[in-house]
């Protein structure tokens, strides 16, 4: 079997070295959820920090292996970029990072205000890539790209650290897919330590492009996503990232639109939690398929919480 990018004992020295306002976040039973969905369900919860998402574990995994005063680029939808500009911010590193000029502009404004150097290119991430690619490779500067990276899985691997800490074998695991850090750093750990749970990714079904690749072995992608979750919207798949889904990830499922926002909805109103469309694909599953998970222990991560004013208008009041 071919060695596996992400590495385990990186993934035990991540939980020493990243920043302690990202670790050991809460985690508990969701009882009040639990009568709709029809299982026994663990919430994780990762906006609780200065950035409100979980990106903030692999972000600062990755700035401690960097030299202050160094220049570095990034691409970001808006989560992973604020946990850049974060985690370099106290380094003396310099992050420029390329945005959508479609991005959420809360995520965009929290950018700047970190310190971040922010460029707008193309309609969506997948073009601010290629840009913030171009633009590193002209003049030099290193490219610290979300799932290419190891340190960024492996950063995010420590939440699967946390979460088998249960008391109780956790039997299914529902994790966002967007480019593939955070399940293929949790799967990574889930399935050395607790081979028995599942592992199954969510993906959006306006953004089914890494399930496709993943189901077909092979990179698929597509010209233009259609979804509300712009955290997971993804149309150029990382290649490495697709890979480290083998024998990591059992399932990815689609979960639409209007079940997120219903799943946004609940979270709010039951748990009392501002989460955004990625941060809610866990339960929206959940919701679309209550017989598959049926009496279970499952457990979801609530990984982001960036809503603009008007987006909790729009979302969060039925």
């Amino acid at each position: 079997m071919t060695e596996h990018r992400l590495k385990l004992d990186r993934i035990a020295h991540a939980l020493t070295i990243i920043d302690p306002v990202f670790l050991n976040t809460p985690q508990f039973r969701a009882e009040s959820l639990e009568a709709a969905l029809g299982c026994r369900l663990i919430v994780k919860v990762e906006t609780l920090n200065p950035i409100r998402s979980f990106k903030g574990r692999g972000a600062s995994f990755v700035a401690a292996g960097l030299d202050a005063g160094a220049t570095v680029v990034c691409a970001s939808a808006g989560n992973f970029g604020q946990a850049m500009a974060y985690a370099c911010r106290d380094r003396g590193v310099h992050v420029i990072i390329y945005a959508s000029v479609n991005a959420n502009p809360l995520k965009l404004e929290r950018m700047h205000a970190l310190g971040a150097e922010v460029r707008l290119h193309g309609s969506d991430f997948d073009a601010a890539k290629i840009e913030a690619k171009r633009f590193a490779s002209a003049y030099g500067l290193p490219m610290v790209e979300d799932s290419l990276e190891p340190a960024t899985g492996e950063g995010a691997g420590t939440m699967a650290a946390e979460l088998l800490r249960w008391p109780e074998p956790i039997e299914t695991l529902l994790v966002a897919l967007g480019n593939g850090a955070m399940l293929t750093g949790i799967g990574r750990w889930v399935k050395a330590y607790a081979p028995a749970t599942q592992v199954i990714g969510v993906a959006a079904v306006g953004a089914p492009a890494m399930a496709e690749s993943w189901r077909l072995g092979q990179i698929v992608t597509y010209d233009q996503i259609d979804t509300i979750a712009d955290g997971i919207g993804v149309r150029l798949p990382v290649p490495e990232a697709v890979a480290d889904m083998r024998g990591t990830v059992d399932d990815v499922v689609l979960v639409r639109d209007a079940t997120i926002v219903t799943a946004m909805q609940r979270i709010h109103q039951q748990l009392g939690l501002v989460v955004e469309p990625s941060g809610a694909v866990g339960v929206a599953a959940l919701l679309e398929d209550r017989a598959r998970f049926q009496g279970q222990l499952v457990a979801t991560i609530l990984c982001g919480g960036n809503l603009t004013p008007q987006q909790i208008r729009q979302w969060l009041v039925p």
